[in-house]
């Protein structure tokens, strides 16, 4: 039995019939081009001829010179009708793809239903144009539309799809779990008594997560003799989604023993993911397995204790396999090990046993009672573990700001910040406008500060966050924000907590401040030597 499995990708096609996804032309070449560099097999570009994204994708791709094999999708011909003579056929042709998926329905239902004609005419509809594209020169996938539901519904006229499918000449049969109701254990007992019935066809699995199954499908089919895959990156598509390859490749590669992309390019997964996510404009779940961001992250005091002396205790591989890394949270279940570990991160030295340590573990558990959450700000946690280790000193302290929004009628609100700060020894006053309060605040302390500091030019902030803490209160609840901060190279996350907006968001933009300035507020940088990229961290 052959230990290769082809991966076969149609995050640009099938993906995009998920919910909030559309991929202009050159969204989808950037995406084929990196899923060729994480070299999958095949990669499906879409509908020829049914967009002009899609005409376009088809044209230029060709001037990429990929590895992959790129593949046009399209139907069986017309019924009553000649596959020479089909525009759906022709098209693909005309496409200058190295291959051609073609689905037929597989199920008796659709067939009457959807198709409205008889399960011969089907029959017929499905061999001549396997056959007309086999006789022009084209490699052939057939999509058995709705194989399993078909299987379950009439196992006869499911298998006689199967057969005329590979005495037309298809080079590979793709079952399909179209509607995504099929389960693992079944998957397996339909996969393997159809390969056993017909050992001499090429055999691939489509699956849907409507059960949240897409995964554990694909691998069932896998074990039962399937030797190509379907999926997408990150699980986009229709519905439910698509079986999710960033799972099912180093499930394969990893666990099963199959050769997929190989351990080399396996390292190149976890970018990949992020990459189509972020072209896609999709956030990632960061429980995602292999490659989410939490894949590897580890919170509980006990847990890390274990991981540092064998990651193999509470992982299951080793992140960077899939080009994820293992990462330490800090919070309320922190224990001393968290904390050591990300002072490690940073370039600290505590010692777990001291007193000191201690004292620091006891406020951050503190500060997360009051509200604070330091997993989603980094940033602001290690201003806090480098002051505890006495190594900071300010470059400017807070006196006051006050607010001024004012809504006149017939115009829009107007927000004006007035900040009062000691820099450097000397008092500044300045004001700023903005489109909000957080806006005209965080205008008027960089209009404060630039002047001394002007390497502050560079730097935006770039996400904001507000989350209510305690409901009950209503207004008067008590509120954490998260704020995301950018410079031409970096980014970084600090936080703020009080029963006042503002004041949260005053306390989380100085924070962002001060990391900004890390290397010059840093103790034994008097002469103001900048140091402050070496400080930044990306998150």
């Amino acid at each position: 039995m052959s230990k290769s499995i082809s991966i076969f990708d149609t995050t640009l096609r099938d993906g995009t019939q998920g919910e909030g996804i559309s991929l202009s032309a050159d969204d989808k070449l950037k995406i084929a081009k990196k899923l060729d560099d994480l070299g999958v097999q095949y990669i499906e570009g879409g509908i020829p001829g049914s967009n002009t994204k899609d005409i376009e994708f088809f044209k230029r791709v060709q001037e990429l010179g990929l590895n992959a094999k790129i593949t046009a999708f399209g139907s069986t011909r017309r019924k009553g009708t000649v596959a020479s003579q089909d525009a759906n056929l022709q098209r693909i042709l005309e496409s200058g793809c190295q291959a051609a998926t073609l689905v037929g329905k597989a199920w008796d239902f659709h067939v009457h239903t959807a198709l409205q004609t008889t399960l011969e005419e089907n029959l017929a509809m499905i061999y001549d144009s396997i056959a007309y594209l086999k006789q022009q020169g084209q490699e052939v996938i057939f999509d058995a539309e709705h194989f399993f539901d078909g299987y379950k519904n009439n196992t006869e006229y499911a298998i006689s799809v199967v057969r005329k499918a590979q005495e037309a000449g298809a080079d590979w049969i793709t079952m399909c779990d179209t509607n995504g109701g099929t389960l693992p254990h079944e998957v397996h007992e339909i996969v393997s008594s159809l390969t056993s019935m017909i050992p001499q066809a090429h055999f691939s699995i489509h699956t849907h997560n409507d059960c949240e199954l897409a995964v554990a499908n694909t691998l069932s089919a896998v074990q039962a003799g399937a030797r190509q895959v379907q999926g997408t990156i990150n699980g986009y598509g229709e519905r439910c989604g698509n079986a999710n390859l960033c799972s099912i490749i180093p499930s394969l590669e990893l666990k099963m023993g199959y050769q997929t992309i190989g351990t080399d390019k396996l390292m190149q997964l976890t970018s990949t993911a992020r990459f189509v996510s972020e072209i896609a404009n999709v956030n990632m779940p960061v429980n995602q397995p292999y490659v989410g961001n939490a894949a590897f992250a580890h919170k509980g005091g006990i847990h890390v204790s274990a991981i540092l002396r064998d990651s193999r205790t509470y992982e299951h591989i080793v992140p960077e396999l899939v080009g994820n890394k293992q990462r330490v949270l800090v919070s309320e279940l922190a224990g001393q090990s968290n904390i050591v570990s990300k002072a490690k991160d940073m370039g600290l030295e505590l010692d777990s046993t001291s007193e000191h340590s201690r004292k620091v573990i006891d406020k951050i558990k503190d500060l997360e009672h009051q509200g604070y959450q330091f997993e989603a700000a980094d940033a602001s946690l290690e201003l806090l573990l480098r002051e505890a280790n006495g190594e900071m000193k300010e470059l400017f302290s807070f006196e006051s700001f006050k607010m001024l929004v004012e809504k006149t009628a017939g115009r829009a609100v107007v927000s004006e910040a007035f900040v009062k700060l000691n820099v450097a020894g000397n008092m500044v006053y300045t004001a700023a406008e903005g489109n909000g309060p957080v806006n005209a605040l965080d205008n008027a302390l960089r209009k404060a500060l630039v002047q001394y500091f002007p390497d502050l030019k560079e730097m935006h902030l770039s996400d904001y966050k507000v989350r209510v803490l305690d409901e009950k209160d209503a207004t008067a609840a008590k509120v954490r924000v998260l704020i995301e901060s950018r410079n031409i190279s970096n980014s970084w996350n600090t936080v703020g907590v009080s029963e006042n907006v503002i004041e949260a968001s005053w306390e989380a933009l100085v924070d962002s401040m001060r990391y900004a300035l890390m290397g010059k507020i840093m103790q034994g940088n008097e002469e103001g030597e900048d140091t402050t990229h070496r400080g930044l961290v990306n998150h």
